[in-house]
């Protein structure tokens, strides 16, 4: 292990100064430029691979022949009015339907975008739409898209991504649903091996996913749709747009959704609510103002995941394993409850300064409150019962001896808080250098406890703050914990020969603060043990790309990421132990693209080196806990293929290989050595393959899609698999002429799993190896619990139809 840390120190080190070489030749050379240029460069706002111009009359060289010619052109041409007529396609820069976008930036990006989107169903999720990317294994729990899922990327996993909405940290995979409805994405970029330099993101060894909210029409007006489908699945959108407000420049839209939908496996009952509400304003300079909100607020049947066994018993037997309708069980479905409500703004700001100045700004906040119900046991004949922390003890009610009752443990969280802010001082140095320095603040905090009651008469979870139910309710262990950041960064992206070479540089730095306290009897305050941390990381990044001609460009990146333990994982972290190490990753990638009318190709090598890996693994009810994982290697290559269309017909493939190994032994929970040295990565299949194909004729449009993930070992020590398996879509729609105020009126099927596969498709978390686990329960519907037995898998959800009917008016 110390030769690999050493030569991670030194690779990192050697990343760092090529980083500040870039800096140094970018701005020299930028410099050198300016001063042989006869006209003042134009301002130009650059991002990381785009560029946007603000002067018409400015070449991409920066030379003034433009202007000139213009006046030339004037002395002999009558004074008449010039007309531009300026058309765009929103899927210009699409291929296989949408399901790939062309793209220029010096790194790996993967895109879905709109026209793609809009033939899923509005149930799908932002993990439902990526499913198809090279990069990504995406499993999902539910077929009604209210529970979110996971994501495997290149020998990690999402808790290793920066999860974004407009560039602001959003909810983990698990419950992405609550961040914004389907309706109101207009695309999902993922960049699985690079995380931009100003993004606030703690968490990317894995890359990025940034999903990008609706922008308000200028056109009052708005749109809906009504869902129905399998397992009793109905949902209603509605979207209303003011259009511009008077002379203000403001715009915005507001939109409200419902949803109910029945659990697939068993019994029980899933219900959303949902609002989303934009505003932008612009202003004439190029300054603008956005601001999205979202409130969400869910009950939903927290689904029992099976092991081996119990999967196995499904898969031959048909008996399943899911919650049941039998109020006197603990595994009633109204006894496993997932109660929540959520808030996520976030209000980006772009103001245009005087002398090429610019200045972005972006808070973000998102508060999150509820709690998980599930069995807590039946008191014993004499009315005893097992506390979750502390000695067995009689329970009492009204003074007589409370037996045979059933009980309801809760995991509470009274606050999920994250709030954070962006602020980055743009200059344009000259018409090819745009330097960034910035300034990142984040503050995260979960408050939470574990109380205990009685389960009501009809069978359900009472709510924990009832009184009258609670047990335990003088002696709740509770825990805070969370952390605070401030960060430093600087950056540079600079373009030269016609836009062809595009260099970027960065440096961010990273100082955080992270703690967790035990509290007592629903206070606050610290009443016990303490852990606390404070580090630091150092985090460079190079990227260089270079477009020969109009259709061929490679690119390499080079950076370092690292890991933090999230609020959430330091509160399953016992107080007064030693805090997890941070996760340390460095990377490099190398790619080319190639397009014309026709085609377009998107190839990408990769290698990772991570340290310190933390893992999360499951301890029943929707919870996890982290664990250290050592260390871990990651190679291989990524590849999409996409057609232009033709015909109608747009297809589409992609594919990946992935050679991921553990590269140190680890310790479990007990202080027993796990020999996973050697051993094929967990959550690292070798193969992953995508194909897809899009139809469009007139008002009809059709899209089916097949992935195919390879075996995978789901336990570090790679003593227990699970083999490949094949999952599919299909989406078939119309649509009408316009009809009144019906503008776009559309009819869409949306199928999944058409073959009716029982299939594992992922680990719920990681473990050490094989065997009784303990912990938390399993079960047979009907049948009482028992520790799982080995890891615990999500399941593909059996066949599934959604019928939309949609509008724009």
């Amino acid at each position: 292990m110390g030769k690999n840390v050493m030569g991670l120190r030194a690779r990192l080190g050697a990343v760092s100064c090529l980083v500040g070489a870039g800096l140094v030749i970018a701005g020299h050379t930028g410099r050198a430029y300016a001063a042989t240029s006869t006209t003042p460069a134009a301002h130009r706002v650059t991002h990381r691979g785009t560029t946007t111009q603000a002067s018409a009359h400015v070449s991409r060289a920066g030379s003034s022949t433009a202007p000139q010619a213009a006046a030339a052109h004037s002395a002999n041409v009558p004074d008449t009015p010039e007309v531009i007529h300026v058309s765009r396609a929103r899927d210009a820069r699409d291929g296989g339907g949408g399901m790939m976008r062309l793209e220029t930036a010096p790194h790996a990006v993967q895109t879905v975008g709109k026209q793609y989107i809009e033939m899923r169903s509005p149930t799908s999720t932002g993990l439902d739409l990526v499913k198809n990317l090279p990069s990504l294994n995406v499993t999902t729990p539910d077929s009604s898209g209210m529970e979110g899922g996971q994501i495997q990327v290149r020998g990690l996993t999402d808790l290793d991504m920066g999860l974004m909405l407009d560039g602001a940290p959003a909810a983990a995979a698990k419950y992405l649903a609550e961040n914004i409805d389907s309706e109101n994405l207009e695309s999902v970029e993922v960049t699985p091996g690079s995380a931009g330099t100003d993004l606030p993101v703690m968490s990317a060894a894995g890359g990025v996913m940034n999903e990008r909210s609706h922008t308000a029409s200028h056109k009052f007006g708005g749109m809906t749709d009504f869902s129905y489908g399998t397992n009793n699945l109905s949902r209603e959108f509605i979207r209303l747009e003011s259009g511009d407000i008077g002379n203000t420049g403001v715009r915005s839209f507001f939109s409200f959704s419902n949803s109910h939908a029945r659990s697939w496996m068993g019994s029980g009952i899933n219900q959303r609510k949902h609002i989303d509400f934009g505003l932008q304003k612009d202003w004439q300079n190029g300054s603008t103002a956005r601001l999205f909100l979202s409130w969400n607020s869910e009950d939903f049947t927290i689904d029992s995941y099976p092991d081996a066994t119990a999967f196995y018993n499904y898969k031959h037997t048909g008996v399943g394993y899911g919650r049941n309708s039998d109020p006197s069980s603990d595994n009633y479905w109204k006894n496993n409850n997932d109660h929540w409500n959520q808030i996520f703004l976030t209000a980006p700001v772009h103001v245009v300064l005087p002398s090429r100045f610019s200045l972005d700004l972006q808070p973000y906040f998102s508060f999150g409150q509820g709690w998980d119900g599930s069995p807590g046991g039946t008191t014993a004949s004499d009315g005893s019962y097992n506390t979750l922390f502390g000695p067995s003890v009689a329970y009492y009610n009204n003074g007589q001896l409370a037996t045979n009752q059933n009980l309801t443990n809760y995991f509470l969280q009274n606050e999920v808080r994250q709030v954070g802010a962006v602020a980055k001082l743009n200059y344009q140095i000259d018409a090819h250098n745009h330097f960034s320095v910035g300034y990142w603040y984040e503050n995260a905090q979960t408050i939470q406890s574990y109380p205990l009651s009685t389960t009501m008469a009809n069978g359900a979870d009472p709510s924990p703050n009832w009184a009258q139910y609670q047990i335990n309710g003088n002696s709740v262990f509770g825990q805070t914990a969370g952390y605070e950041l401030h960060s430093l960064f600087v950056q540079d992206t600079a373009k030269y020969f016609n836009d062809r070479l595009t260099i970027h540089a960065g440096f961010k730095f990273v100082m955080s603060n992270a703690w967790n306290k035990q509290w007592m009897n629903h206070s606050s305050n610290y009443t016990g043990a303490r852990s606390e941390a404070n580090t630091t990381e150092p985090l460079p990044q190079l990227s260089i790309g270079y477009q020969f001609n109009d259709h061929h460009q490679v690119y390499v990146n080079a950076e370092g990421d690292y890991r933090e333990p999230s609020a959430v994982d330091l509160g399953w972290t016992t107080p007064g132990n030693k805090m997890l190490k941070n996760q340390y990753s460095i990377k490099e990638e190398l790619g080319y693209r190639y397009h014309d009318k026709y085609v377009m190709v998107d190839l990408a090598l990769f290698n990772y080196n991570v340290t310190n890996r933390i893992l999360d693994t499951y301890i029943g009810a929707n919870q996890y806990a982290p664990i250290e994982g050592g260390n871990q290697t990651m190679r291989g290559f990524d590849v999409m293929v996409a057609g232009r269309s033709y015909y109608g017909f747009s297809p589409y493939a992609s594919f990946e290989y992935l050679h991921a190994t553990q590269d140190s032994n680890v310790t479990d929970g007990n202080g027993n050595l796990i020999r996973a040295k050697g051993q094929q990565a967990i959550m690292a299949p070798h193969v992953m393959a995508n194909f897809g194909l899009t139809y469009k004729y007139k008002g009809f449009f059709a899209n089916a899609s097949v992935h195919y993930t390879g075996p995978q070992s789901v336990a570090l020590d790679n003593s227990e698999r699970i083999p490949g398996y094949v999952t599919d879509t299909l989406s078939l729609g119309y649509r009408f002429k316009p009809f009144m105020y019906a503008k776009s009126p559309t009819f869409r099927l949306n199928f999944t799993n058409l073959t009716g596969s029982v299939v594992r498709t992922g680990a719920m978390g990681a473990i050490y190896s094989a065997g009784n686990q303990g912990g938390y329960n399993v079960y047979y519907g009907a049948a009482g619990g028992r520790s799982a037995n080995g890891n615990s898998f999500m399941v593909e959800p059996r066949f599934t139809m959604t019928g939309t009917i949609s509008t724009s008016f």
